[in-house]
């Protein structure tokens, strides 16, 4: 508890025009938006986001999914969501890590927040390549985060809402929302677990 407390938390949520919210302004139409945490080089965030992404621990990911539940449940600007849709990562990845870290923090937002599924219509097409290393500016230059959807239907004027564990530049977010869009959903929505800063 200690430990949760001391977090850098953004209190993006409940907050309209947020600095993720303004991320996406004349890209895509996003309903609401929000990240939990901030993300810095050397910090606790960071190693979480480590711990889960590179060290198979799905502790430190429900443990976030968990806090944005209960940041984001009793939001009246998310009360409509339908679906998590977690952003998939390549088959690749998938094999390598054992599972996709968007997807168990889908599983911690259960955990507070359990009138809500987890819906997987959306999926990555191809291995790409990491941005782990890239920069902002090499980061929203990449293109070759394409996604596609199987079963469109099924996504059809529901509320959807994005899951991603960080945001940097929002490319892999909007291509994602162009993808999501195809289905011709009522609102997208987004949360993540973190949001890096300079």
């Amino acid at each position: 508890m200690n430990c949760t407390m001391q977090l850098p938390y953004t209190d993006f949520f409940p907050m309209e025009h947020n600095g993720i919210e303004k991320i996406f302004w004349g890209r895509t139409p996003i309903q609401a938006a929000g990240a939990l945490l901030f993300f810095t080089k050397n910090s606790i965030v960071q190693l979480l986001l480590f711990e889960l992404k590179y060290k198979q621990n799905k502790k430190a990911g429900l443990l976030l999914g968990n806090l944005i539940g209960q940041a984001i449940k009793t939001s009246a600007r998310f009360e409509q969501v339908d679906y998590l849709v977690p952003i998939p990562i390549s088959n690749k990845k998938q094999r390598s890590r054992s599972f996709n870290q968007a997807q168990v923090v889908c599983e911690g937002i259960l955990q507070s927040w359990p009138s809500v599924k987890i819906i997987g219509n959306l999926k990555k097409r191809g291995s790409g390549r990491t941005q782990t290393h890239k920069d902002r500016i090499q980061r929203s230059r990449t293109k070759d985060a394409d996604f596609y959807l199987t079963a469109p239907h099924e996504l059809v004027n529901k509320n959807l809402l994005i899951v991603d564990d960080v945001i940097t530049t929002g490319a892999t977010i909007e291509s994602a929302c162009i993808c999501l869009q195809q289905a011709a959903p009522k609102y997208i929505y987004l949360a993540a677990a973190a949001y890096t800063i300079s």
